[in-house]
């Protein structure tokens, strides 16, 4: 026995576990070494406990001791604790329930129509240290369903500022049913007539609930600030381009500019990164808007722009589009060689007669890429859907029309000649009519016709108070009317592009403002190539100069050279 204590003297081996302890097996041997093995044993044991009580590690094991003790009784507090609070809870909603209707007084409703209006402001009042609501202005109506409705979100504010929870609704439904006797139903909106070409509108009762949830995501959303508008041709897009150019340089945005000062990405090539300035030199960090006629290319676009970016478009009636760009393009060798509109229809060749497979195709591709597709006939409601899409305000999207022909260079063209069209640009038909219908049905299930109505009226009248405050003629004026010479747009084929004066005697911040929005959109793009890129813009203005001065010259020498030997004939 005293050579097996001897083999545990060190303190270290004796603290060990049993089984790694090499004493005898007691399963094995004679009964004498069977007992010796289990006296050795519980020696051993005695001698940890001693070891681990009186060792370096005694202090650590008290401290865990400590630890575990705190721990169980913060577990038991907040047991306590939140036994308490709904204790309290149940006494609050009980007092809710039993409150005395003598406390308001009732108020005849007013004004239903504007109660449930998206832009209407929710007012919070100051609370009393009552549990329940009582307004300090009695002027108030806390009998309407406005003040039900704010009752209803102010108490479960204070309850739950107060007691970390909110009362069952349920509770303070039935104090409000029961105080609140006899409430009208909220309205319903008042039906539009459908317009020619427009969808029939969704019942009211859809309208009120899209409006109602269009209250919640209006006020959760957040301002789009990486955007790409594909531009397209005679559609309107010169006013949404200047559109986005306001809200980005207010908002110190970057836009993806065409390189070397061009006004357009090198239409009609398809899109590539290399397009625009700062992506070779990697200048620019982040662009946030793209939006500059080019020729798409879904993958070269997302090398450039970042992930969340939001694409959208617009498309235009090919009948009225076909008039416009005849008118517009008349310079060019598919139309410089006939005389009328009616003359290229004839010798135009036959569409492909795949027509269905390639118009679905080229439907889902467009809608693969593109969330939103607006429609230039319904401007102002495209216009209204853009800003909720982009989480913006009608302010941002107010605008005057821009790279507009005057009505003199305009052409109505005859029923024939529409079906004519539709037949050669069956494809784009196509595409119009399904577009279109999307169009409408977002709005419906998104917005409703009576509100989105509600908003095309306060944005016309938005642009009127702009006409009235920024424009001397009240609209716009013909290009040889433009008095300011770097605010006539440019003219080309035989369409007269209109321009817009300035009133006289603005404030700088008025002008500044009024002088955005009736820029044309190649002036524009040349300001902001100028901001985003300064000493590139005054190397190309050195260069320009330069050129203009050699040519000057050049000119000068030939004159002189004339008039030499003119004067040596003589």
């Amino acid at each position: 026995m005293e050579s097996h204590h001897r083999l545990y003297e060190n303190e270290a081996l004796s603290c060990l576990p049993l089984h790694l302890l090499p004493f005898p097996d007691p399963s094995r041997g004679s009964t004498r070494m069977r007992l010796l093995a289990c006296i050795t044993a519980f020696t051993i044991e005695q001698k940890c406990v001693r070891v681990a009580c009186c060792s370096r590690l005694r202090f650590m094991w008290f401290a865990l001791v400590v630890l575990t003790v705190l721990c169980g009784a913060l577990q038991m507090l907040g047991v306590v604790r939140q036994a308490r609070s709904s204790k309290v809870l149940k006494l609050v909603s009980e007092q809710l329930v039993r409150m005395p209707a003598e406390m308001y007084r009732p108020v005849k409703h007013k004004d239903w129509e504007n109660l449930w209006s998206v832009s209407a402001a929710i007012v919070e009042e100051p609370l009393d240290l009552q549990p329940f609501i009582q307004r300090k202005d009695e002027s108030e109506n806390p009998h309407s369903e406005e003040g039900r409705d704010q009752v209803l979100e102010d108490t479960r504010k204070k309850l739950s500022s107060s007691t970390k929870a909110a009362p069952p609704i349920e509770a303070i439904k039935l104090w409000l049913d029961q105080y609140f006797p006899n409430q009208p139903q909220r309205p319903a909106f008042p039906k539009r007539t459908p317009e020619i070409h427009k969808p029939p509108p969704s019942d009211d009762k859809t309208d009120k609930q899209t409006v109602k949830s269009l209250v919640d995501d209006t006020a959760m959303c957040h301002p789009k600030n990486h955007i790409v508008f594909l531009k397209t041709h005679k559609t309107a897009s010169s006013t949404i381009l200047n559109i986005l150019y306001r809200y980005g340089e207010s908002h110190n945005l970057t836009f993806a500019l065409p390189l070397n000062m061009q006004s357009q990405l090198f239409y009609p090539a398809f899109f590539a990164a290399h397009f625009v300035e700062g992506v070779r030199t990697r200048s620019v960090e982040e662009f946030h808007i793209l939006c500059n006629h080019m020729r798409f290319s879904s993958q070269e676009v997302r090398k450039v722009m970042p992930k969340d970016t939001f694409y959208f478009s617009i498309l235009r009636n090919p009948v009225s589009m076909m008039e416009s760009l005849f008118v517009y393009y008349k310079a060019i060798p598919a139309f410089r060689t006939v005389k009328s509109l009616e003359e290229f229809l004839i010798q135009a060749p036959e569409n492909d007669t795949e027509l269905d497979k390639r118009s679905a195709e080229v439907i889902a591709a467009v809608e693969r890429d593109f969330p939103l597709i607006l429609i230039s006939e319904y401007f102002d409601e495209s216009l209204v859907l853009l800003k909720h899409a982009l989480c913006w305000s009608l302010d941002d999207v107010s605008s005057f029309r821009l790279n507009s022909r005057s009505e003199r260079s305009r052409r109505p063209l005859s029923a024939e000649i529409a079906e004519w069209v539709k037949e050669w640009n069956s494809l784009d038909w196509r595409l119009y009519q399904h577009f279109n219908a999307t169009f409408w049905k977002r709005i419906d299930s998104t917005l409703g016709r009576a509100k989105l109505q509600q908003e095309v009226e306060l944005l016309s009248a938005k642009r009127r108070k702009l006409e009235k405050m920024c424009l001397q003629e009240g609209g716009a004026v013909d290009p040889a009317q433009v008095q300011d010479s770097s605010l006539k747009p440019f003219q080309y084929g035989a369409a007269v592009i209109q321009g817009y004066n300035l009133r006289l005697g603005l404030s700088n911040a008025t002008r500044q403002l009024c002088h955005r929005l009736i820029t044309p959109e190649l002036q524009y793009t040349s300001a902001l190539y100028t901001k985003q890129f300064p000493h590139l813009a005054d190397v190309r203005a050195v260069a320009a100069n330069k050129f203009a001065a050699s040519r000057s010259t050049a000119m000068h020498r030939a004159v002189k050279h004339y008039f030499d030997l003119t004067y040596q004939y003589k």
